[in-house]
């Protein structure tokens, strides 16, 4: 009997020694399992607030450039490209004359270079790229327009394409005179036939303007010519150069080397006006970088404004970029830092992403 007893003992000890084991096992998982728990709240805590001051900082952007009142979020959509502040590209460093410069990466949607983006600015002509998206959104190109003689009203100085009062002409050539030749008698003509004034269609600019996240801007006329509360940024006109790109017909008419409009006059009589682009690239008075096309764009000068131009461009595996130039003190120093702007933000980009694909 003594010997059973012991040997029962001896199985409680080591049932009750298996016990105390699996316990400490427990534990120590428990504890691994807590940790684990721990690092990885404390990683994702990071991330949230990352993410978070990155949030605050686009609003503290928006609240000091935008007018929160009209934004609609578009500056965080997923197909623009954003930035909150000044973007340095290696290799290219801006004229401190300049009022603005820009280059926009659209397939990767990145702000290669953002100088002065947000600075208010005068637009001059560059403010017929929003009176072309809105031609393109709120008219036929078949139209038939007649010219009124406030179409005509213009200086000697004030750039017209040779539209004369009563002339019967169709949308589309007078789009083609607003972008190539940059004629404000086509902006008045295209106003007044969608709007019946300059000031409506103005104010129809601007809503469009504030529909795409340009709410920096504020429209007057639909030419561009000087007018103080007549003012935009040069992010701003990324926005609204960025959503005419989309339409065919506007890439088209940028495209073109010529154009010859058909005016029909009063009298009955047929006339031709021939328009090539004002941007040099397009008119063939300035050569692109070797490697990059110039597909078109949009030219702006005025005494307070300056030099002004706005591209789409190509590298040449056909990678599509916006680059944008306010504000020089003439045309050659204009293509001149726009040269340099694309070489060191297109080839440059190029470059080293050709580096990196050899160094994988």
């Amino acid at each position: 009997m003594r010997c059973t007893s012991d040997r029962m003992e001896e199985l409680r000890s080591v049932k009750a020694a298996r016990r105390r084991k699996q316990r400490r096992r427990q534990i120590r998982t428990a504890a691994v399992l807590i940790a684990l728990v721990v690092i990885a709240g404390a990683a994702v805590s990071g991330g949230l607030l990352v993410a978070d001051q990155f949030r605050d900082h686009i609003a503290e952007y928006e609240e000091d450039n935008y007018d929160r009142s009209v934004y609609q979020g578009t500056l965080v959509a997923s197909d623009l490209c954003v930035t909150a502040g000044e973007v340095a590209l290696a290799g290219y460093e801006p004229e401190s004359e300049l009022h603005a410069a820009g280059l926009f990466d659209l397939e990767n949607r990145s702000v290669l270079c953002g100088y002065r983006l947000f600075d208010r600015l005068y637009p001059a002509s560059t403010t017929k790229v929003m009176t072309a998206y809105v031609a393109l959104k709120y008219s036929n190109m078949d139209d038939v327009v007649t010219v009124s003689a406030n179409a005509t009203d213009f200086k000697a100085d004030e750039v017209t394409s040779g539209l004369r009062t009563g002339d019967r002409v169709t949308m589309y050539d007078l789009v083609c005179g607003l972008l190539l030749r940059s004629g404000n008698d086509c902006a008045t003509a295209i106003a007044e036939h969608i709007s019946g004034s300059t000031e409506q269609f103005a104010e129809l600019m601007n809503q469009e303007a504030a529909a795409l996240g340009a709410t920096g801007t504020h429209f007057m006329n639909p030419h561009g010519l000087h007018n103080e509360d007549h003012y935009t940024t040069a992010y701003d006109l990324y926005l609204m150069f960025n959503e005419c790109i989309k339409n065919e017909t506007f890439v088209e008419i940028i495209s073109m080397e010529t154009y010859d409009g058909t005016l029909n006059g009063a009298d009955g009589a047929v006339r031709k006006e021939t328009w090539i682009p004002s941007q040099w690239y397009g008119s063939g008075e300035a050569e692109e970088p070797e490697g990059i096309r110039v597909l078109g764009g949009k030219t702006g000068t005025t005494k307070l404004a300056g030099n002004c131009v706005i591209l789409y461009d190509q590298d040449l595996e056909e990678h599509p970029y916006i680059s944008v130039i306010m504000g020089a003190d003439d045309r050659e120093m204009l293509y001149e830092q726009m040269n340099l702007l694309m070489d060191a933000g297109i080839n440059g980009s190029q470059t080293e992403q050709e580096n990196q694909q050899i160094s994988d």
